[in-house]
């Protein structure tokens, strides 16, 4: 977890305050942390912005959403379960569909083919600029930015 500032405001000064999270477990459980984290923090569900893996989106494909049903996520299903709302933000990154019959969970668990690591650290940068976008432009006008790519 990291307090940080981001991008710069006029003059020099840092940008707006924000907490970055990184859980560390499964995210089918990770409702609990993120609860603690927003209690802790006295942070509503309007400024939580979720980062996950999409399956119903291409492979490096990123959409902002904000509210919605979870899809099947496990991890979103414990998030709104343990913060009350489905009502919050998130950046789903496409990581597309399991190959054959593989079970989606083995395919989202897998490590990235070496082949691809330089195409993921692509999107890993513009996901970062995503988040970015959100804190310093507000959730509206990242969303737009990002979806007119």
């Amino acid at each position: 977890m990291a307090n940080v500032r981001i991008g710069m405001l006029p003059g020099g000064r840092p940008g707006p305050a924000a907490t970055i999270a990184y859980l560390d477990s499964y995210m089918n459980v990770s409702g609990g942390p993120v609860s603690k984290l927003m209690k802790f923090y006295n942070v509503d569900p309007d400024h939580l912005l979720v980062v996950h893996d999409e399956l119903d989106l291409a492979e490096h494909d990123l959409r902002l959403k904000r509210g919605g049903g979870e899809g099947g996520h496990n991890g979103l299903k414990s998030i709104s379960q343990m913060i009350g709302t489905r009502d919050y933000n998130r950046l789903r990154v496409g990581v597309g569909r399991p190959p054959g019959r593989m079970d989606p969970a083995a395919f989202v668990l897998a490590d990235f083919p070496k082949k691809d690591l330089d195409e993921w650290a692509v999107t890993v940068r513009e996901a970062v600029e995503a988040v970015e976008d959100v804190v310093t432009l507000g959730f509206a006008e990242a969303q737009k930015k990002l979806h007119t790519k």
